[in-house]
């Protein structure tokens, strides 16, 4: 009897490493970006509210096409071959990347503009396939900022807008402006271009055609756009709000705060076993005006205390 015991106790010492081993794995997380994180929010600090404890049981891969899309394929390749749990891919481009490398690993879209229309999910409510998340609407909130562009610039009348063919967005994007520019009266000035390289050529060829203000897309480099819609005095308005604090005259755009909650939540429940294919992929609730005071005093713009006071966050 006590040599079964014996015997016993050790089995069940020898299992408890194991159970404590299983208790800690560590999840690994790909996260694939055109530019910088910031688009994403708060999802890492929202993780740690959830429990997850960096280093301990979850771990970060990220990979930055820093602005060139080209590269996009080959680090959604790397996140493949390296074995992450699970990818999180922030704006169209990166989560059409990570798709073609995988139909394995699920994909959390953080956000992907119109997923639908650009063909990543077959639709919100069952997205199929191994993709979820998030849906921006970037592409209303760029008509709105044609809105914007009338209070800021009162007198203005044409609007360049910088696309990213490489960006499978880039044609909704376009549309809804050209609607927006149908009520507000804006002459639209396109130009399209395939590189961080074409964007001094861009913005010169906006302040040679006289244009008013800008808009552009977060697909591509922000800080050298913002920098250059100073030099040519252009203010620059885009539909992600984080962009403001690099220097833009303002964004309108979904809440970053409520988008990295969001991230969070879909990435936890997928280590906990979900399905993407069963996950309803979910669209902004709430939406930010941020608007750059210090740039708007180097452009010599007075906004009005109306606009000041709509703001969800004025920078000075």
């Amino acid at each position: 009897m006590k040599r079964r015991e014996f015997i016993s106790g050790l089995a069940i010492s020898a299992a408890l490493p194991l159970a404590v081993y299983a208790q800690q794995k560590m999840h690994r997380i790909g996260v694939l970006l055109v530019t910088g994180p910031q688009v994403m929010g708060p999802y890492r600090e929202a993780l740690r509210k959830l429990g997850y404890i960096e280093g301990k049981d979850i771990e970060f891969d990220v990979r930055s096409a820093q602005g060139q899309a080209s590269r996009l394929s080959e680090l959604a390749a790397e996140l493949v071959r390296s074995k992450v749990d699970v990818i999180v891919a922030a704006l169209t481009p990166a989560v059409t990347a990570a798709r073609r490398a995988t139909s394995d690993i699920p994909i959390v879209m953080a956000p992907a503009g119109d997923p639908v229309g650009t063909g990543l999910i077959s639709s919100l409510a069952r997205p199929g396939g191994n993709i979820t998340g998030l849906s921006g609407t970037a592409a209303e909130a760029s008509a709105k900022n044609l809105e914007l562009i009338r209070e800021f610039v009162p007198g203005a009348r044409r609007v360049g807008v910088i696309i990213d063919v490489n960006d499978p967005f880039s044609k909704p994007f376009l549309e809804q402006i050209q609607e927006g520019a149908k009520t507000t009266g804006f002459e639209i000035h396109q130009i399209q271009i395939r590189g961080s390289d074409e964007l001094e050529g861009a913005y010169a060829a906006l302040a040679r055609e006289r244009s008013d203000a800008v808009i552009f897309q977060g697909s591509l480099p922000i800080q050298p756009q913002v920098t250059l819609a100073l030099k040519y005095r252009l203010p620059s308005l885009t539909n992600q709000t984080n962009v403001a604090h690099a220097g833009a005259l303002a964004g309108y755009g979904a809440s970053v705060e409520e988008r990295g909650h969001d991230i969070a939540k879909y990435v936890d429940r997928i280590l906990k076993g979900a399905k993407p294919a069963e996950l309803p992929v979910e669209q902004p609730t709430k939406f930010d005006l941020v608007i750059n005071l210090k740039t708007a005093k180097a452009l010599g713009l007075t906004i009005s205390p109306m606009l000041l006071a709509r703001a969800n966050e004025v920078i000075e």
